[in-house]
C-alpha cells in the first residue's frame, strides 16, 4: 500500500492542501453547506462527506472476522457537473475497493467547484480508516484544486489541455454493442443469414430480403441479433474467458464514438483422398476492425494474410483462372495467388467499405468487397462468387420500394488484353428495384449493364444516373459499346413457414426464333425457382432449401470478350457461368451455439473441348467469344462436353465466440465429377476431402465448381 501511495504522489505533484485555495476558487458545495460563510465551505464539505461515507460504508463480513485494522486510500473527483467520480482506490481486501466506489456512487450530485465564477474540476485524496471513525471535527482532506490556476496565462492554458486528455477518458464508458443498430453490413454467410431469415420473411413485414448484405438497422426491425448473442454469453468471470468466448477484442464507446477490433482466423488442415500430396490446409490471420463515428458514418474494413493449398479440383481450378503475370493462380472469391513453397499459395486480401446514412430513406456506402442480389443459394443476376472490387452503392427505402444502385470498377486480367502490364479496366451498373405488392407478394426488376473503357472512355457518365434505363443509354452510346442484362424476380409468402422465390435473366432475345422453335443461339436467358420451408417438420431453427437452376448457352458471354459479365476471370452471376442446369438441396439447422450444415448439388453442364480438332465455344465459357459458337441453332443446355457433377458438402461445428462469429468446425465435401471426353481443360474427378478447422466467418466460401 505504501508504494500505492508513493505511486499517486507521484502521478499528482500538484496536491495541496486545501487551505491554499485562491479567492478566485470556490469549493464544491454540498446542500447541507449552503448556508455557511464562504471561509468554512470546505470544511464543511469535508465533514458532510465523511458523515456520510461513516453513515453508508458497510464493512465487509472478511474484514470484520479478520479483524483488520488499516484504511482504504481513495483518489476522487468532483467533476462541473457536480458529480463524483472514482479514479482511483487502493485498499488490501478487493471487497474494500468495491464497497468503496459502490458508496460514492450512491452520493447525491452538489454544486461544482468554480474558478472565476466558471464550473470546473476538483480532485481530492481521502483516507477511510478501518474500523470506521465517526469525524467530529470538519477534518482537511488534501485536495488537487480546481483545474486552472491564476498564476498567468500560460501555465492556465497547461492546465486546460491536461484536463482535455481527462475528459476524453471519463468520457469512455462501457461498450453496449452499437454495432447492432447501426449502418453496418452483417457480414454475408448463407449460415448466419438463415437465422433471421423466416423473420425477414414474415407474412406482412414490409422488409426487401433479395439487396445483399443487409445493414444492421434493417434486420433489427424483425430480429435482434444483439439479444441472441447476449443469450449464448457462456458464464465466465476471467478476462480471457470472456475475450475468448464472449467479447470482442477491443471494444471502445465514447459519446460520439464506437469501434471494436477482432482477429481474423482462418485455420485448417485436412485431406483429398484424389490428391498427391499429404494434406491440405489453410493459414489466414487478420484483423477486423468496426467503427461508428456520430449517429450517420460508420466505416469496416478486414485485412486477411493467408497462405493455403486445397484440395486438388480447387487447386487445378484455381489456376485455370490465373492472371496475366506469373502468379500462378487466383484463389476463388478471394484474388490472386503467388506461389507458396512448391505446391500452395499466398493470396492477401484487403476489403474495407464506409456506411454514410444521411437521411432515414437513404444509405450510401463506397468500399472494396462485393455484393449479392437474390433469394436463393444462387444468384442470376449478382453473386458473390468473384473477387472482391471497388464500389459504390446507394440504398433507397421508402413505402413499399427499395431500390438499389450499384456502380463496380472491374477488372479483365487475361494477357491478350493487359497494356504496360496493367489489368484492363471494366465497369458494371447495376439498378435493382424491389416492390412489396402485398402482405405476400414481392417483385424485383433488374437491369444492369457492363463497359470497357474503350476510345478512353473510362467510367461512363451516362450510366452515374441512378434512374435512368441503361438499355436506351447502350443504344444511345454506340454498337458495341456495352452489354446490358435485364432481370425480373419474384418472392412468394405461402405461409410463414414457406417462401417460394424464383428469378429470370434475359441477356438476348429473338421473339422471331422463339416463334421458329429452331433454338436460336440468341434466345440467351436463365431462370432460377426454389422454396424454403422455416422450421421445418415444426423442428425449431430447422430451415430446408430447394432450389433449381438453368441457364442457356452464351448467355452473360459477348462478342467483345472485355463486355462479358465477369470480374478477374470469374462470373458475376452464377459460378458456373451459362450452358447448365443445377439442383441444390440445402438443411440447415442450430441449437444455440451448435450448428449443422448439409447441401446437395445435382449438375449437368455443357463444357468446350479445347482441342485441336475441336475449338468451338460451346457456351459454357463466358470468356470466349459468341463469334466462335458451334452454330446458330439447335443450341441445347449442355451441348459440348456434357458433364454431370454430384456434390456434397456437410459442415458441423461449434460457435466459440458468437460476436465474432468464431467457429470450431468439421467439414466433408464428396465430389463426383463425370465429363464425357477427357480433355486438357476438363478431367474426371471423385474425391472426398475432409477438413478441420478454426474460423473466423465473415464471408461466403464456394468449394462447389
Amino acid at each position: 500500500m505504501k508504494r500505492s501511495l508513493l505511486l499517486l504522489a507521484m502521478l499528482f505533484p500538484f496536491f495541496t492542501n486545501a487551505q491554499t485555495l485562491s479567492t478566485y476558487e470556490k469549493p464544491p458545495l454540498f446542500s447541507e453547506c449552503k448556508s455557511e460563510v464562504f471561509e468554512s465551505i470546505k470544511s464543511c464539505f469535508n465533514y458532510t462527506l465523511n458523515t456520510f461515507i461513516f453513515e453508508n460504508f458497510k464493512v465487509p463480513q472478511i474484514v470484520n472476522d479478520e479483524t483488520y485494522s488499516g484504511s482504504v486510500e481513495v483518489l476522487f473527483e468532483v467533476d462541473k457537473k457536480g458529480e463524483f467520480n472514482i479514479l482511483y482506490v487502493d485498499a488490501v481486501y478487493n471487497e474494500l475497493k468495491e464497497e468503496s466506489k459502490r458508496v460514492f456512487g450512491l452520493l447525491p450530485q452538489i454544486e461544482p467547484a468554480t474558478y472565476n465564477g466558471k464550473p470546473t474540476f476538483v480532485q481530492y485524496s481521502i483516507s477511510i480508516a478501518i474500523p470506521l471513525i465517526k469525524r467530529s471535527t470538519k477534518t482537511e482532506l488534501s485536495g488537487a484544486g480546481v483545474g486552472r490556476t491564476p498564476s498567468g496565462e500560460k501555465d492556465s492554458l497547461n492546465a486546460v489541455l491536461s484536463k482535455e486528455f481527462d475528459e476524453v477518458n471519463k468520457a469512455v464508458k462501457k461498450y453496449e454493442g452499437l454495432e447492432y443498430s447501426s449502418e453496418l453490413n452483417i457480414p454475408f454467410t448463407h449460415s448466419f443469414y438463415a437465422r433471421f431469415d423466416d423473420e425477414m420473411n414474415a407474412i406482412g413485414t414490409n422488409s426487401h430480403t433479395a439487396a445483399k448484405p443487409f445493414v444492421y438497422s434493417d434486420v433489427k426491425k424483425y430480429y435482434d441479433i444483439k439479444a441472441e448473442k447476449e443469450s449464448l454469453a457462456r458464464d465466465v468471470e476471467s478476462w480471457v474467458g470472456k475475450k475468448i468466448y464472449n467479447e470482442h477484442l477491443v471494444a471502445v464507446q465514447g459519446k460520439e464514438y464506437w469501434f471494436t477490433i477482432d482477429p481474423i482466423l482462418d485455420l485448417q488442415v485436412g485431406h483429398d483422398a484424389e490428391a498427391d500430396f499429404n494434406s491440405t490446409w489453410n493459414n489466414t490471420r487478420g484483423i477486423f476492425i468496426q467503427a461508428g463515428l456520430g449517429k450517420k458514418l460508420t466505416l469496416s474494413t478486414s485485412i486477411y494474410e493467408s497462405q493455403g493449398r486445397f484440395a486438388d479440383y480447387f487447386n487445378r481450378y484455381a489456376e485455370s483462372l490465373k492472371a496475366f503475370g506469373p502468379d500462378p493462380a487466383i484463389i476463388p472469391g478471394r484474388g490472386i495467388a503467388k506461389r507458396f513453397k512448391s505446391d500452395s499459395y499466398d493470396y492477401p486480401v484487403a476489403e474495407a467499405y464506409l456506411s454514410y446514412t444521411p437521411a432515414n430513406f437513404l444509405n450510401i456506402q463506397f468500399g472494396h468487397g462485393k455484393n449479392f442480389i437474390g433469394d436463393g443459394y444462387r444468384s442470376l443476376f449478382q453473386s458473390d462468387v468473384a473477387s472482391p472490387y471497388p464500389f459504390l452503392k446507394l440504398n433507397t427505402n421508402f413505402w413499399k420500394i427499395k431500390y438499389t444502385s450499384t456502380w463496380m470498377w472491374l477488372r479483365d486480367v487475361r494477357p491478350e488484353v493487359v497494356v504496360d502490364d496493367a489489368f484492363l479496366p471494366k465497369y458494371m451498373a447495376n439498378h435493382y428495384l424491389s416492390w412489396n405488392v402485398s402482405k405476400r407478394l414481392n417483385i424485383g426488376l433488374f437491369e444492369s449493364v457492363m463497359w470497357a473503357d474503350t476510345n478512353g472512355r473510362g467510367f461512363d457518365v451516362n450510366y452515374l444516373n441512378p434512374i435512368i434505363f441503361f438499355r436506351a443509354i447502350e443504344f444511345q452510346t454506340g454498337q458495341g459499346a456495352g452489354n446490358a442484362i435485364l432481370g425480373l424476380s419474384s418472392k412468394y409468402k405461402w405461409n410463414n413457414k414457406v417462401n417460394l422465390y424464383g428469378q429470370f435473366i434475359l441477356d438476348e432475345f429473338s421473339s422471331s426464333d422463339v416463334t421458329a422453335g429452331n433454338k436460336s443461339w440468341k434466345n440467351k436467358f436463365g431462370f432460377q425457382l426454389g422454396g424454403k420451408y422455416f422450421n421445418a417438420f415444426k423442428v425449431d431453427n430447422l430451415l430446408l432449401q430447394a432450389e433449381y437452376n438453368q441457364v442457356r448457352p452464351y448467355t452473360y458471354s459477348h462478342n467483345t470478350i472485355i463486355l462479358n459479365y465477369a470480374h478477374f476471370n470469374q462470373p458475376m452471376a452464377h459460378l458456373w457461368g451459362a450452358n447448365f442446369r443445377e439442383l441444390v438441396l440445402i438443411g440447415r439447422y442450430y441449437y444455440k451455439r451448435w450448428f449443422a450444415d448439409a447441401k446437395f448439388i445435382f449438375g449437368q453442364r455443357g463444357f468446350d473441348f479445347n482441342t485441336p480438332e475441336d475449338d468451338f465455344a460451346y457456351g459454357g465459357d463466358i470468356y470466349t467469344s459468341e463469334n466462335d459458337r458451334i452454330g446458330d441453332v439447335d443450341i441445347t443446355i449442355g451441348q459440348g462436353n456434357k458433364t454431370n457433377s454430384f456434390m456434397t458438402e456437410i459442415q458441423a461445428g461449434y460457435i466459440l465466440n458468437p460476436e465474432t462469429n468464431l467457429k470450431l468446425f468439421t467439414n466433408i465435401i464428396y465430389r463426383d465429377f463425370n465429363p464425357e471426353a477427357i480433355t486438357p481443360s476438363t478431367t474426371a474427378s471423385n474425391t472426398l476431402w475432409f477438413s478441420i478447422g478454426l474460423r473466423t466467418d465473415l464471408f461466403n466460401w464456394y468449394n462447389d465448381f
